[in-house]
């Protein structure tokens, strides 16, 4: 018999989005397969902290004031030596206590935002040298950023609402009269987001230049840069679309949020029945969009996936305009709220299965890596040294 993979979950981290990331991570704890995987929890505290413990695998003991006080919990932090990839936790008292060391098989990552789903930690495992799952450095960075993605999904011809600006906080502060007068010529309404948060965070729809105002200031108060684009009048409703692979992708089956306002809130993502996550939301599954159309979104969500380079999972996030049948690429998010299980079981894929996948496929992305070579013997050093103090400038 195999022996059991050693998974470190990783949540909570310093985000606004901290709360949802471990309302995913006990999601995920759940769906692991004992009889496979051994459950690491590495919970990453609000002032950046990181701990592990048994009791971390259970939601109800994060409502305690101060994590630091559960029994059997440690801090802990990420080995940074590539040939030993695990955990170093240092001994809790006396002169002559040794670190603990537990060896990683594969980290899970389920941070939503910042400081987790927007390449930083994707960094941290790539020098570590620990498979892990999801997308890698690159795709990160590019959906967590909504410019970017912009960008990008327009020169791979998919469709995008291009009609929109951002700018930082420095900009704002410096220039808000010229700002507001750019914001004016998208017109109204419009939207107003943090270039880089999720969950809908700080996310407003305007209808004037003093609402904008307002909003802004909100927006820039939680990320360093805010967009603000046009929205998209009429009869307009949200499609979601999950995929899963690396090389080989497949889209799961469609969802139409129910919305109670032009665009899902927070409270409304989650709040409705906090312990499941995204799958509390209302929505209607399948999508009732017909098959023609269910089938045109499908593909623009496998290219989307594909245009970012992403790896393992994400739900991508569509406005269709149900009038004209035309649609855009809203956002995406490689590391969605509940992983969107709920989006794979029309399919008879269970979270358990889901991450299953998601594990196999971090192992053979990781795998594949091996076939670069990352050491050259270039003789630069040995040139330098016989060169002296003047180095490479030297004239042989």
């Amino acid at each position: 018999m195999d022996r059991k993979l050693n998974v470190g979950v990783i949540f909570g981290s310093r985000s606004v989005e901290h709360d949802v990331s471990i309302v995913t991570a006990s999601q995920v704890m759940k769906a692991l397969n004992p009889a496979k995987y051994n459950v690491i929890p590495i919970y990453i505290a609000r002032n950046g902290l990181w701990y592990t413990g048994p009791n971390l695998t259970q939601l109800k003991n994060f409502t305690i004031d101060n994590i630091a006080d559960l029994a059997g919990t440690k801090e802990t932090h990420l080995s940074p030596n590539a040939n030993y990839p695990g955990i170093i936790t240092p001994p809790t008292a006396g002169l002559f206590g040794k670190n603990d060391f537990k060896a990683l098989d594969v980290a899970f990552p389920v941070i939503h935002g910042t400081h987790g789903e927007d390449g930083t930690l994707q960094g941290v495992f790539e020098m570590a040298n620990l498979p892990y799952v999801g997308a890698g450095v690159l795709a990160s960075a590019i959906a967590n950023d909504k410019a970017m993605t912009k960008t990008v999904l327009k020169a791979h011809g998919l469709p995008v609402l291009d009609k929109y600006i951002h700018f930082t906080r420095r900009e704002w502060l410096a220039n808000r009269h010229q700002i507001l007068e750019k914001v004016e010529e998208i017109g109204f309404p419009a939207f107003v987001k943090p270039l880089t948060l999720g969950s809908s965070i700080g996310i407003a729809r305007v209808e004037d230049r003093d609402k904008a105002a307002l909003h802004i200031d909100i927006a820039a108060n939680l990320d360093r840069q805010v967009l603000v684009e046009q929205a998209v009048v009429g009869n307009m409703v949200e499609i979601n679309c999950a995929v899963l692979g690396n090389e080989e992708v497949r889209a799961s089956t469609l969802e139409q949020p129910v919305t109670y306002e032009e665009y899902l809130t927070f409270g409304q993502k989650y709040m409705g029945n906090a312990s499941a996550g995204m799958k509390s939301q209302e929505r209607v599954i399948p999508a009732p969009i017909g098959d023609e159309l269910t089938q045109k979104i499908k593909e623009a969500g496998v290219a989307t996936f594909k245009a970012i380079r992403g790896r393992g999972t994400a739900r991508i996030d569509f406005l269709l305009s149900k009038d004209t049948q035309q649609f855009w690429v809203n956002e995406i998010n490689t590391l969605p709220g509940s992983l969107a299980f709920y989006l794979w079981e029309p399919e008879d894929l269970s979270p358990t299965a889901v991450c299953d996948e998601l594990i196999q496929l971090a192992m053979e992305e990781h795998s594949e890596k091996r076939h670069t070579t990352y050491d050259y013997k270039s003789g630069l050093i040995e040139l330098a040294a016989t060169r002296g103090a003047k180095g490479l400038k030297a004239k042989a």
